[in-house]
């Protein structure tokens, strides 16, 4: 019952005094609503793309390159050749195995104008690896990969764009002049980031296109994102099995702590076994990566948004040092009521409380503010030209999370007016009545 006469107490202060109450509600909505702006958009950026499987799915990396130019401690390639990417995927000791890399391509249909989209060229493992969820149709199978099958997955958008988000299995689509039929439709799928190839950018929409590697090789496809060579080779031998370039992305999915720590083993040893024969001439260097562990390696969240979120907490900190002093200037005029009040028997507990509660109070509608003014900032976060722009949302958790943080920075920047309220002296206040 107390608590509900305190907040009585404090709604007619915030009444007495509107003026500032105005302003302190203000500079609380301000500190928060441009921390939560900052701290939403780090939160999308630096979030785990795949929960609950992101320890278990492990990015690969085997040093290929030339001896020349080699010091301790360098890091091995992105990516892995064609052969030892191949090499690993025949060998399957993992639970599930991808290689991938991605291409521009123009996708015809007949009677329409070609789309021009991104595609991925990848292995079987790629759906269920990643969660990748397949609307309509499925996805392709091993057996798929062994032939070469010139079969396509495409995405939701791309479905809409060419067949009016119809039923599109068994009908044939055209890239480079070479047909592919479709055999499912993706379902709504944008992890992020796009851990599993940020070659080409952390923060994209995911592709449209997805066919087998050994297809999109077969047919001759071109690739795009880092490709990395090394050794004398002829530029139009860059993609063969034996080329000595690094431009493929390859994962691993291991259930268990035993066997990824089995799996890296094996990765030692197939480093050691290339060193014996020639074709690797670093010492052993494999990288071997949780998915947040390597989007921490490559840094992924871009600079500006860590400094700008150090500067946004800075700010709110500037804020709440305001709110101090207004709210001290507040109880300095109260303190003949709070005389009163000492005198009539309120322990210092009492009036401890009593102000908590309104500076709890003041947070709180600051928060529903400062929500109001977050969203302001994420709509002109949205509007910018980042490559992440769209994607930054306020979800549950930043709702709260915002709530929460005005109430707290409210409920510390009143600790020290309340125990100044504590402080007054009744006897001394009863005199100047």
């Amino acid at each position: 019952m107390m608590i509900k006469y305190y907040f009585e107490l404090a709604l007619r202060s915030f009444r007495r005094s509107p003026g500032l109450t105005a302003l302190m509600l203000l500079t609380i909505a301000i500190g928060v609503g441009a921390c939560m702006t900052t701290l939403t958009v780090f939160h999308v950026l630096s979030g785990d793309p795949i929960p609950g499987k992101s320890d278990k799915l492990f990015n690969i990396q085997l040093d290929a390159f030339a001896l020349r130019g080699y010091k301790p401690g360098d890091e091995p390639p992105l990516q892995l050749t064609r052969y030892d990417a191949q090499t690993l995927l025949s060998e399957a000791r993992a639970d599930r195995q991808v290689m991938m890399t991605a291409g521009g391509v123009a996708v015809e249909l007949d009677g329409q104008k070609p789309v021009f989209t991104t595609a991925r060229y990848t292995s079987a493992d790629f759906f269920p690896m990643f969660e990748v969820p397949v609307k309509l149709g499925r996805a392709w199978n091993a057996a798929d990969d062994k032939a070469a099958a010139r079969v396509a997955v495409i995405s939701e958008k791309l479905n809409e764009q060419l067949f009016g988000g119809g039923n599109p299995q068994g009908k044939i689509i055209r890239i480079r002049e070479k047909d592919l039929t479709v055999i499912g439709v993706l379902g709504k799928w944008r992890p992020v980031p796009t851990f599993y190839d940020m070659t080409i950018g952390a923060y994209r929409n995911a592709e449209d296109v997805y066919l087998p590697f050994s297809t999109a090789m077969d047919l001759k496809f071109g690739s795009m994102g880092n490709f990395n060579c090394w050794g004398e080779h002829a530029p139009s031998t860059s993609r063969d099995v034996g080329a000595p370039c690094a431009w493929i992305q390859y994962w691993a999915e291991l259930g268990t702590p035993e066997r990824a720590k089995a799996y890296h083993q094996y990765l030692k040893d197939y480093s050691e076994l290339q060193r014996k024969a020639g074709r690797f001439e670093r010492p052993v260097n494999v990288g071997f990566y949780k998915v947040m562990d390597w989007l921490a390696h490559r840094e992924v969240v871009p600079s500006d948004i860590k400094l700008q979120l150090w500067l946004a907490f800075g700010f709110l900190s500037v804020c709440l040092v305001n709110t101090v002093g207004l709210l001290l200037a507040k109880c300095l005029r109260r303190s003949g009521e709070i005389g009163v009040r000492r005198a009539l028997g309120a322990p210092r507990r009492q009036i401890f409380l009593q102000f908590l509660v309104e500076a709890g109070s003041l947070g709180l509608a600051g928060g529903l503010l400062g929500l109001v003014l977050t969203g302001l900032g994420l709509w002109a976060v949205r509007s910018g030209s980042a490559d992440y722009a769209g994607m930054i949302e306020l979800d549950t958790v930043m709702l709260i999370t915002t709530l929460a943080l005005a109430l707290l920075a409210s409920l510390a920047a009143g600790l020290l007016p309340a125990w100044r309220a504590t402080q007054v002296t009744p006897a001394l206040q009863l005199k100047t009545q």
